[in-house]
């Protein structure tokens, strides 16, 4: 059972969160004009025809923040959790002012993650995939950190570069934060419930301001900050319990920006290209491509991250017909990935219709809102991450 005083106490937490975040965002949005954090339409790729702030993540982060202060207790991990998100958001801030080089922010992300992972939010053991092993499960000692630092540094990226829509990186975002606090409610975890909670409502609380047609992005601020809360929950939630939570749950509950980020590494690959080259093949692309419009488009992602997040809690809590369940949602997602991934009939799109830039055949990638200008070069993650 869960009990109703942790119930009411999270519901305060994301109360708090989306008041605070949707609060913050308009006051937020002048300031990015004030400091120059706007994307201005200067060529074809863009979608929008006036200048629009790009430095949402910001309200996001705040709502975060004062939930987080108010509520949770700050333990050495949750010290080193906050630490790493500072370190993330001044870099997001940086960066949707000027755009910095693509290696400067890797190696500022992998630092956020070793505050991060030094204070003991570190995967210790999980799992053995190996169903016909001996051992239960694997303790992973001395590779605990660097392989933690791996995680986070991917998911931060992973909802980085799913965000190539109006409203989609929150959206998922939300989805995920709230698969993990059902799970955490759950397990009766007090600390990790509260920090969802708080993410939740902070991303609920900026949304409104983002569905097409976007008033403010969350910029490069909002969608690594978002990754990089979300992989460090996950550790702490999920993986840590492994006794109860399996493996696989951390990578369904994330499936669709970790699909997104790896076929999109692949498929370049196979390229001969950069695996931080842009294009315009991920998976709200593929959608795009098929006639839907950027709201079509976002609305199905959504459908495809809560059946992937339903999946997770349905694993997670196991028994014969839940699984059958999770195989029947998984094969349900499975058609939708391959639908978006492989057209049938791509070429029958009728001409003009969909989303700007995002619909042009030989377009970069770049997500045109929320894009750096056309003359700052080599900026791969900046145009994956910033589209609207």
């Amino acid at each position: 059972m869960i009990a109703n005083e942790l119930i009411i106490e999270v519901m305060t937490a994301l109360l708090l969160a989306l008041i605070v975040s949707f609060l913050a965002t308009p006051l937020v949005r002048r300031l990015a004009f004030k400091i120059g954090a706007v994307d201005v339409p200067r060529d074809s790729r863009r979608m929008h025809d006036h200048p629009i702030p790009r430095l949402g993540g910001l309200a996001i982060f705040l709502g975060f923040l004062v939930s987080v202060l108010a509520y949770a207790e700050i333990d050495i991990e949750m010290q080193g959790i906050l630490i790493g998100a500072v370190i993330i958001v001044v870099l997001g801030i940086a960066d949707d002012i000027h755009s910095l080089p693509a290696k400067f922010k890797f190696v500022v992300q992998i630092i956020a993650a070793l505050c991060a992972a030094l204070h003991g939010v570190a995967i210790e053991v999980i799992n053995n995939p190996n169903i016909f092993s001996d051992n239960e499960y694997w303790v992973l000692g001395g590779w605990g950190i660097p392989i933690s630092v791996i995680w986070i540094v991917a998911i931060t990226n992973a909802v980085n570069f799913i965000d190539g829509l109006d409203g989609l990186a929150d959206g998922i975002s939300t989805i995920g934060a709230l698969t993990m606090l059902i799970l955490a409610l759950i397990l009766g975890e007090h600390e990790i419930s509260l920090v969802c909670g708080a993410l939740v409502g902070a991303c609920v609380g900026f949304l409104p301001y983002n569905l097409n047609p976007a008033r403010i992005f969350m910029g490069d601020t909002g969608s690594t900050f978002l990754g990089f809360i979300l992989a460090c929950v996950s550790i702490q939630g999920l993986f840590k319990y492994y006794a109860v939570i399996s493996f696989l749950v951390p990578f369904i509950i994330l499936g669709l920006p970790i699909f997104d980020t790896a076929s999109a590494i692949i498929r370049r690959l196979l390229k001969g290209q950069s695996p931080m080259v842009a294009d315009r093949s991920h998976i709200h692309h593929k959608l795009i491509d098929m006639g839907l419009n950027q709201k079509q488009a976002v609305s199905t992602l959504y459908i495809v991250s809560g059946v992937l997040g339903l999946s997770a809690v349905l694993l997670a809590t196991s028994g014969g017909a839940k699984t059958a369940l999770f195989i029947l949602a998984l094969v349900i997602c499975a058609v939708v990935a391959v639908r978006a991934i492989w057209p049938h009939h791509p070429e029958q799109r009728p001409a003009g219709e969909g989303d700007g830039a995002a619909a042009r055949p030989g377009q970069p990638e770049e997500k045109p809102a929320e894009t750096a200008p056309a003359d700052k070069p080599q900026e791969p993650e900046k145009e994956e991450s910033n589209h609207e």
